[in-house]
Protein backbone atom coordinates (compact mmCIF):
# COMPACT_ATOMS: atom_id res chain seq x y z
CA UNK A 1 0.00 0.00 0.00
CA UNK A 2 1.65 3.23 -0.96
CA UNK A 3 0.69 6.70 0.34
CA UNK A 4 -1.69 8.03 -2.18
CA UNK A 5 -4.11 4.59 -0.95
CA UNK A 6 -6.73 5.14 1.38
CA UNK A 7 -6.59 3.41 4.91
CA UNK A 8 -8.70 0.29 5.36
CA UNK A 9 -11.22 0.62 8.31
CA UNK A 10 -10.06 -1.79 10.73
CA UNK A 11 -12.69 -2.34 13.45
CA UNK A 12 -12.16 -3.84 16.58
CA UNK A 13 -14.75 -5.07 18.68
CA UNK A 14 -14.07 -5.22 22.32
CA UNK A 15 -11.58 -3.94 24.90
CA UNK A 16 -9.71 -7.16 26.94
CA UNK A 17 -5.95 -8.20 26.47
CA UNK A 18 -6.66 -9.53 22.74
CA UNK A 19 -8.28 -6.28 21.23
CA UNK A 20 -5.72 -3.74 23.30
CA UNK A 21 -2.86 -6.19 22.31
CA UNK A 22 -4.16 -5.52 18.79
CA UNK A 23 -4.51 -1.43 19.30
CA UNK A 24 -1.41 -0.94 20.87
CA UNK A 25 0.90 -2.57 17.56
CA UNK A 26 -1.13 -2.26 14.71
CA UNK A 27 0.38 0.41 11.87
CA UNK A 28 -2.04 3.57 12.01
CA UNK A 29 -0.39 4.58 9.21
CA UNK A 30 -2.29 1.63 6.75
CA UNK A 31 -5.48 1.31 8.91
CA UNK A 32 -8.02 3.63 10.42
CA UNK A 33 -8.70 1.48 13.65
CA UNK A 34 -12.19 1.87 15.56
CA UNK A 35 -12.74 0.19 18.53
CA UNK A 36 -16.13 -0.70 19.44
CA UNK A 37 -17.31 -1.77 23.30
CA UNK A 38 -19.95 -0.93 25.92
CA UNK A 39 -16.77 -0.69 28.35
CA UNK A 40 -14.64 1.90 27.59
CA UNK A 41 -11.53 1.08 29.81
CA UNK A 42 -9.31 -2.09 29.62
CA UNK A 43 -9.30 -4.31 32.92
CA UNK A 44 -6.74 -6.17 33.87
CA UNK A 45 -8.54 -8.69 34.99
CA UNK A 46 -5.88 -11.11 36.72
CA UNK A 47 -5.84 -8.66 39.59
CA UNK A 48 -9.64 -8.32 40.07
CA UNK A 49 -9.96 -10.73 42.65
CA UNK A 50 -7.75 -8.34 44.83
CA UNK A 51 -9.85 -5.38 44.63
CA UNK A 52 -12.60 -7.22 46.17
CA UNK A 53 -10.40 -7.65 49.51
CA UNK A 54 -9.37 -4.29 49.81
CA UNK A 55 -5.63 -4.64 48.59
CA UNK A 56 -6.09 -3.08 45.26
CA UNK A 57 -8.12 -0.08 44.16
CA UNK A 58 -10.66 -0.43 41.20
CA UNK A 59 -9.02 2.78 38.99
CA UNK A 60 -5.65 0.99 39.72
CA UNK A 61 -6.01 -1.56 37.22
CA UNK A 62 -8.08 -0.32 34.51
CA UNK A 63 -7.10 1.93 32.08
CA UNK A 64 -9.54 3.91 29.26
CA UNK A 65 -9.54 2.58 26.03
CA UNK A 66 -9.16 6.49 24.63
CA UNK A 67 -5.95 6.74 26.42
CA UNK A 68 -4.34 3.05 25.11
CA UNK A 69 -2.94 4.51 21.88
CA UNK A 70 -3.40 8.08 20.29
CA UNK A 71 -4.71 7.86 16.82
CA UNK A 72 -7.29 5.77 17.44
CA UNK A 73 -11.53 6.00 17.45
CA UNK A 74 -13.62 4.73 19.91
CA UNK A 75 -17.31 4.24 20.13
CA UNK A 76 -19.32 2.57 23.29
CA UNK A 77 -21.83 0.72 22.38
CA UNK A 78 -22.39 -3.24 21.61
CA UNK A 79 -22.74 -4.90 19.22
CA UNK A 80 -26.44 -6.32 18.01
CA UNK A 81 -25.61 -8.04 14.62
CA UNK A 82 -22.92 -8.33 11.57
CA UNK A 83 -23.48 -8.47 7.90
CA UNK A 84 -20.47 -9.83 6.54
CA UNK A 85 -21.74 -9.43 3.01
CA UNK A 86 -22.09 -6.22 2.86
CA UNK A 87 -19.44 -5.79 5.80
CA UNK A 88 -21.72 -3.58 8.63
CA UNK A 89 -21.62 -3.87 11.62
CA UNK A 90 -25.44 -2.87 13.25
CA UNK A 91 -24.48 -1.04 17.10
CA UNK A 92 -26.66 0.04 20.07
CA UNK A 93 -25.53 2.11 22.15
CA UNK A 94 -25.46 1.44 25.94
CA UNK A 95 -28.10 2.51 27.76
CA UNK A 96 -30.19 1.16 24.74
CA UNK A 97 -31.91 4.48 23.11
CA UNK A 98 -30.60 4.62 19.56
CA UNK A 99 -28.57 1.95 16.92
CA UNK A 100 -26.39 2.61 14.31
CA UNK A 101 -24.54 0.75 11.31
CA UNK A 102 -20.43 1.07 10.72
CA UNK A 103 -19.03 -0.09 7.50
CA UNK A 104 -15.64 -2.24 7.80
CA UNK A 105 -13.26 -3.25 6.00
CA UNK A 106 -11.08 -5.39 8.47
CA UNK A 107 -13.35 -6.95 11.27
CA UNK A 108 -11.72 -8.82 14.56
CA UNK A 109 -14.26 -10.29 17.20
CA UNK A 110 -12.54 -9.57 20.44
CA UNK A 111 -16.16 -9.82 22.69
CA UNK A 112 -15.08 -12.37 25.26
CA UNK A 113 -17.08 -14.11 26.73
CA UNK A 114 -19.51 -14.72 29.89
CA UNK A 115 -19.88 -16.32 33.18
CA UNK A 116 -21.48 -19.73 32.21
CA UNK A 117 -24.13 -20.39 34.95
CA UNK A 118 -25.02 -23.90 33.06
CA UNK A 119 -28.44 -23.26 33.02
CA UNK A 120 -28.67 -23.58 36.96
CA UNK A 121 -32.01 -21.78 38.45
CA UNK A 122 -31.07 -18.72 40.31
CA UNK A 123 -27.77 -18.12 39.56
CA UNK A 124 -28.18 -14.86 37.72
CA UNK A 125 -30.87 -13.65 40.11
CA UNK A 126 -29.01 -14.55 44.13
CA UNK A 127 -24.97 -15.44 43.34
CA UNK A 128 -22.48 -12.68 42.29
CA UNK A 129 -19.82 -12.84 39.56
CA UNK A 130 -16.20 -11.56 39.09
CA UNK A 131 -15.43 -11.03 36.18
CA UNK A 132 -15.98 -7.05 35.63
CA UNK A 133 -15.08 -4.30 37.98
CA UNK A 134 -18.43 -3.49 38.83
CA UNK A 135 -18.59 -7.16 40.22
CA UNK A 136 -15.56 -6.42 42.29
CA UNK A 137 -16.91 -3.30 43.65
CA UNK A 138 -20.43 -5.18 44.67
CA UNK A 139 -18.72 -7.74 46.07
CA UNK A 140 -16.50 -5.81 48.67
CA UNK A 141 -19.30 -3.14 49.06
CA UNK A 142 -21.79 -6.90 50.08
CA UNK A 143 -18.52 -7.91 52.58
CA UNK A 144 -18.09 -5.07 54.34
CA UNK A 145 -22.13 -4.77 55.14
CA UNK A 146 -22.08 -8.32 55.92
CA UNK A 147 -19.10 -7.48 58.70
CA UNK A 148 -20.87 -4.57 59.99
CA UNK A 149 -24.22 -5.92 60.17
CA UNK A 150 -23.05 -9.19 61.79
CA UNK A 151 -21.37 -6.68 64.29
CA UNK A 152 -24.33 -4.94 65.56
CA UNK A 153 -25.51 -5.56 69.13
CA UNK A 154 -28.47 -8.81 69.72
CA UNK A 155 -28.31 -9.86 66.60
CA UNK A 156 -28.93 -13.87 67.02
CA UNK A 157 -26.39 -16.42 66.42
CA UNK A 158 -27.75 -18.17 63.53
CA UNK A 159 -28.29 -14.87 61.59
CA UNK A 160 -24.56 -13.85 62.22
CA UNK A 161 -23.69 -17.20 60.87
CA UNK A 162 -25.45 -16.24 57.96
CA UNK A 163 -23.89 -13.23 57.32
CA UNK A 164 -19.73 -14.50 58.10
CA UNK A 165 -20.13 -17.37 55.77
CA UNK A 166 -18.69 -16.65 52.33
CA UNK A 167 -19.33 -19.07 49.73
CA UNK A 168 -17.25 -19.56 46.29
CA UNK A 169 -18.54 -21.71 44.02
CA UNK A 170 -15.56 -23.07 41.74
CA UNK A 171 -12.17 -24.14 41.72
CA UNK A 172 -10.49 -22.34 39.28
CA UNK A 173 -8.23 -19.33 39.12
CA UNK A 174 -10.33 -16.79 39.98
CA UNK A 175 -12.42 -18.96 42.52
CA UNK A 176 -9.27 -19.92 44.14
CA UNK A 177 -7.40 -16.26 44.24
CA UNK A 178 -11.18 -14.79 45.62
CA UNK A 179 -11.06 -17.09 48.48
CA UNK A 180 -7.62 -16.46 49.15
CA UNK A 181 -7.65 -12.67 49.08
CA UNK A 182 -10.86 -13.01 51.16
CA UNK A 183 -9.33 -15.12 53.70
CA UNK A 184 -5.88 -12.62 53.77
CA UNK A 185 -8.56 -9.68 54.57
CA UNK A 186 -10.24 -11.73 57.17
CA UNK A 187 -6.76 -12.58 58.85
CA UNK A 188 -5.59 -9.58 58.76
CA UNK A 189 -8.36 -7.18 59.84
CA UNK A 190 -10.80 -8.49 61.65
CA UNK A 191 -8.69 -8.62 65.03
CA UNK A 192 -8.24 -5.41 64.77
CA UNK A 193 -11.42 -3.91 63.25
CA UNK A 194 -13.96 -6.45 64.42
CA UNK A 195 -12.78 -8.68 67.43
CA UNK A 196 -16.15 -10.00 68.36
CA UNK A 197 -15.91 -11.27 64.83
CA UNK A 198 -12.68 -12.93 64.53
CA UNK A 199 -13.49 -16.71 65.08
CA UNK A 200 -17.21 -16.92 63.60
CA UNK A 201 -16.37 -15.84 59.76
CA UNK A 202 -15.75 -18.79 57.33
CA UNK A 203 -15.49 -19.77 54.06
CA UNK A 204 -16.47 -22.17 51.73
CA UNK A 205 -15.11 -23.46 48.46
CA UNK A 206 -17.45 -25.65 46.10
CA UNK A 207 -16.04 -27.11 43.42
CA UNK A 208 -17.95 -30.02 41.47
CA UNK A 209 -14.57 -31.99 40.47
CA UNK A 210 -12.28 -33.61 42.45
CA UNK A 211 -9.32 -31.40 42.87
CA UNK A 212 -8.41 -27.26 42.60
CA UNK A 213 -7.41 -25.71 39.70
CA UNK A 214 -7.63 -28.29 37.31
CA UNK A 215 -5.06 -26.75 34.86
CA UNK A 216 -2.23 -26.75 37.13
CA UNK A 217 0.52 -29.60 37.77
CA UNK A 218 -1.31 -32.29 40.59
CA UNK A 219 1.32 -31.59 42.95
CA UNK A 220 0.75 -28.12 42.98
CA UNK A 221 -3.50 -28.66 43.44
CA UNK A 222 -2.92 -31.05 46.32
CA UNK A 223 -0.80 -28.25 47.72
CA UNK A 224 -3.32 -25.54 47.22
CA UNK A 225 -5.83 -28.10 48.97
CA UNK A 226 -3.77 -28.54 52.02
CA UNK A 227 -2.77 -24.80 52.45
CA UNK A 228 -6.72 -23.94 52.60
CA UNK A 229 -7.27 -26.59 55.04
CA UNK A 230 -4.31 -25.45 57.48
CA UNK A 231 -6.05 -22.07 56.91
CA UNK A 232 -9.38 -23.09 57.60
CA UNK A 233 -11.17 -22.56 54.12
CA UNK A 234 -13.49 -25.51 53.95
CA UNK A 235 -13.34 -26.93 50.32
CA UNK A 236 -16.06 -29.35 49.22
CA UNK A 237 -15.01 -31.48 46.38
CA UNK A 238 -17.43 -33.16 43.84
CA UNK A 239 -20.54 -30.70 45.15
CA UNK A 240 -22.50 -29.81 42.38
CA UNK A 241 -25.32 -26.85 42.57
CA UNK A 242 -28.61 -27.78 41.87
CA UNK A 243 -30.06 -24.38 42.61
CA UNK A 244 -29.12 -21.01 44.46
CA UNK A 245 -31.99 -19.39 46.57
CA UNK A 246 -31.72 -15.85 48.18
CA UNK A 247 -28.74 -16.62 50.97
CA UNK A 248 -28.73 -20.15 50.34
CA UNK A 249 -26.64 -22.77 48.08
CA UNK A 250 -28.78 -26.35 47.39
CA UNK A 251 -26.50 -28.80 45.88
CA UNK A 252 -27.46 -31.87 44.39
CA UNK A 253 -27.03 -34.49 46.95
CA UNK A 254 -30.04 -32.51 48.73
CA UNK A 255 -27.45 -30.61 51.32
CA UNK A 256 -27.59 -26.64 51.83
CA UNK A 257 -25.10 -24.18 52.36
CA UNK A 258 -26.74 -20.84 54.04
CA UNK A 259 -24.50 -17.86 53.04
CA UNK A 260 -24.63 -14.27 52.45
CA UNK A 261 -22.49 -14.04 49.73
CA UNK A 262 -22.45 -16.57 46.98
CA UNK A 263 -19.88 -16.11 44.16
CA UNK A 264 -19.89 -17.86 40.94
CA UNK A 265 -16.66 -18.76 39.70
CA UNK A 266 -17.03 -21.56 37.08
CA UNK A 267 -16.29 -20.81 33.52
CA UNK A 268 -17.17 -19.15 30.56
CA UNK A 269 -20.13 -19.06 28.11
CA UNK A 270 -20.00 -17.29 24.80
CA UNK A 271 -21.59 -13.79 24.85
CA UNK A 272 -24.29 -12.98 23.66
CA UNK A 273 -23.33 -11.20 20.06
CA UNK A 274 -21.12 -14.22 19.88
CA UNK A 275 -24.47 -16.68 20.50
CA UNK A 276 -26.38 -14.56 17.30
CA UNK A 277 -23.70 -15.09 14.81
CA UNK A 278 -24.18 -17.48 12.01
CA UNK A 279 -20.78 -18.17 11.92
CA UNK A 280 -19.14 -21.59 12.13
CA UNK A 281 -18.71 -22.75 16.12
CA UNK A 282 -17.08 -25.37 18.10
CA UNK A 283 -19.12 -27.65 20.91
CA UNK A 284 -19.03 -24.93 23.62
CA UNK A 285 -19.97 -21.84 21.62
CA UNK A 286 -16.93 -20.44 20.55
CA UNK A 287 -16.07 -19.09 16.93
CA UNK A 288 -14.10 -21.36 14.80
CA UNK A 289 -11.19 -19.35 13.20
CA UNK A 290 -7.91 -20.70 10.47
CA UNK A 291 -4.40 -20.43 11.79
CA UNK A 292 -4.56 -17.08 10.51
CA UNK A 293 -7.13 -16.33 12.92
CA UNK A 294 -9.25 -16.10 9.79
CA UNK A 295 -13.06 -16.87 9.96
CA UNK A 296 -13.74 -18.95 6.97
CA UNK A 297 -15.91 -18.12 4.57
CA UNK A 298 -16.21 -14.64 5.83
CA UNK A 299 -13.53 -12.09 4.05
CA UNK A 300 -11.48 -9.94 6.56
CA UNK A 301 -13.49 -11.19 9.19
CA UNK A 302 -10.76 -12.21 12.56
CA UNK A 303 -11.82 -13.34 15.98
CA UNK A 304 -9.43 -13.98 18.98
CA UNK A 305 -9.75 -13.95 22.68
CA UNK A 306 -11.71 -16.09 24.59
CA UNK A 307 -14.75 -16.12 21.85
CA UNK A 308 -12.81 -17.82 19.20
CA UNK A 309 -10.32 -20.92 18.91
CA UNK A 310 -8.45 -22.16 15.91
CA UNK A 311 -10.00 -25.28 14.58
CA UNK A 312 -7.01 -27.00 14.61
CA UNK A 313 -6.24 -26.31 18.08
CA UNK A 314 -7.98 -25.47 21.08
CA UNK A 315 -6.53 -22.82 22.84
CA UNK A 316 -6.95 -21.74 26.91
CA UNK A 317 -9.32 -18.60 27.37
CA UNK A 318 -6.42 -17.25 29.34
CA UNK A 319 -5.41 -13.72 29.02
CA UNK A 320 -2.06 -14.62 27.97
CA UNK A 321 -3.27 -16.83 24.90
CA UNK A 322 -5.81 -13.98 24.08
CA UNK A 323 -2.28 -10.79 24.14
CA UNK A 324 -0.16 -13.56 22.31
CA UNK A 325 -3.51 -13.25 19.32
CA UNK A 326 -3.65 -10.16 19.68
CA UNK A 327 -0.27 -9.01 19.02
CA UNK A 328 0.27 -11.47 16.67
CA UNK A 329 -2.87 -10.39 14.08
CA UNK A 330 -1.59 -7.03 14.23
CA UNK A 331 1.88 -8.54 13.17
CA UNK A 332 -0.09 -10.29 10.32
CA UNK A 333 -2.27 -7.29 9.36
CA UNK A 334 0.38 -5.14 9.01
CA UNK A 335 2.34 -7.38 7.11
CA UNK A 336 -0.69 -7.89 4.83
CA UNK A 337 -0.67 -3.73 4.37
CA UNK A 338 2.72 -3.85 3.23
CA UNK A 339 1.95 -6.87 0.54
CA UNK A 340 4.44 -9.07 2.68
CA UNK A 341 3.51 -12.95 3.55
CA UNK A 342 2.15 -13.84 6.46
CA UNK A 343 2.84 -17.06 9.56
CA UNK A 344 0.28 -19.12 10.92
CA UNK A 345 -0.54 -18.57 14.60
CA UNK A 346 1.76 -20.61 17.03
CA UNK A 347 0.93 -20.55 20.92
CA UNK A 348 4.03 -19.88 23.27
CA UNK A 349 2.77 -21.54 26.66
CA UNK A 350 4.38 -19.58 29.42
CA UNK A 351 2.87 -21.19 32.14
CA UNK A 352 0.11 -20.11 34.88
CA UNK A 353 0.14 -18.18 37.80
CA UNK A 354 -1.74 -18.42 40.72
CA UNK A 355 -2.15 -16.68 44.28
CA UNK A 356 -3.45 -19.06 46.67
CA UNK A 357 -3.02 -16.79 50.15
CA UNK A 358 -0.75 -15.63 53.06
CA UNK A 359 1.86 -14.40 50.55
CA UNK A 360 2.44 -17.57 48.44
CA UNK A 361 1.69 -18.31 44.84
CA UNK A 362 2.12 -21.11 42.45
CA UNK A 363 4.00 -21.18 39.50
CA UNK A 364 3.37 -24.12 36.66
CA UNK A 365 5.54 -23.59 33.69
CA UNK A 366 5.74 -26.58 31.51
CA UNK A 367 8.16 -25.20 28.92
CA UNK A 368 11.10 -25.20 31.67
CA UNK A 369 9.44 -28.15 33.65
CA UNK A 370 9.09 -25.97 36.87
CA UNK A 371 6.49 -26.28 39.47
CA UNK A 372 7.14 -23.83 42.10
CA UNK A 373 5.15 -22.61 45.27
CA UNK A 374 5.74 -20.97 48.41
CA UNK A 375 6.83 -16.64 49.29
CA UNK A 376 9.21 -16.86 46.72
CA UNK A 377 6.61 -17.47 44.04
CA UNK A 378 4.80 -14.68 45.60
CA UNK A 379 7.32 -12.11 44.66
CA UNK A 380 7.57 -13.70 41.33
CA UNK A 381 3.21 -13.45 41.04
CA UNK A 382 3.47 -9.89 41.74
CA UNK A 383 6.71 -8.95 39.55
CA UNK A 384 5.11 -10.58 36.73
CA UNK A 385 1.60 -9.06 37.12
CA UNK A 386 3.68 -5.60 37.32
CA UNK A 387 5.40 -5.92 33.83
CA UNK A 388 1.95 -7.06 32.44
CA UNK A 389 0.08 -4.08 33.33
CA UNK A 390 -0.80 -1.85 30.56
CA UNK A 391 0.49 1.81 31.54
CA UNK A 392 2.94 3.36 33.60
CA UNK A 393 0.03 4.76 35.58
CA UNK A 394 -1.39 1.80 36.28
CA UNK A 395 2.07 0.36 37.48
CA UNK A 396 2.40 3.00 39.88
CA UNK A 397 -0.55 2.71 41.22
CA UNK A 398 -1.19 -1.00 42.14
CA UNK A 399 2.65 -0.79 43.87
CA UNK A 400 1.23 1.94 45.98
CA UNK A 401 -1.54 0.44 46.95
CA UNK A 402 0.27 -2.95 48.14
CA UNK A 403 2.37 -0.53 49.93
CA UNK A 404 -0.29 1.33 51.27
CA UNK A 405 -1.92 -1.94 52.47
CA UNK A 406 0.53 -3.00 54.05
CA UNK A 407 1.22 0.11 55.96
CA UNK A 408 -2.05 1.09 56.84
CA UNK A 409 -4.33 -2.00 56.27
CA UNK A 410 -6.92 -2.26 54.41
CA UNK A 411 -9.75 0.44 53.68
CA UNK A 412 -13.48 -0.90 54.70
CA UNK A 413 -15.40 1.93 54.45
CA UNK A 414 -18.81 1.81 52.54
CA UNK A 415 -20.28 4.82 50.66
Amino acid sequence: MNSQQPKQHLVILGAGFGAISLVKRIDLKHYRVTVISPRNHFLFTPLLPSTTAGKIEFRSIIEPVRRTRKGIEFVQAEAIGLDTAAKTLACRTVDKTAEFPIAYDQMVIAVGAWNNTYGIPGVKEHAMFLKELTDARNIRERVTWCLERADVPGITPEVRRRLLHFVVVGGGPTGVEFAAELDDLFNEELAKLYPHLQHDVTITLVEGGKSLLNSFDQGLRDYTARRFQNEGISVRFQSKVKEVQPGKLVLEDGATIEAEVIVWSTGFAPAGFVQGLSLAKERTGRILTDEFMRVPGHLGVYAIGDCATPASVTLPQTAQAAMQQGKYLATSLNRLARGKAIKPFVFNNLGMLAYIGDNRALADIPKAKLRWRGILIYIFWRSAYITRLVSLKNKVLVLFDWFKAWVFGRDLSRF
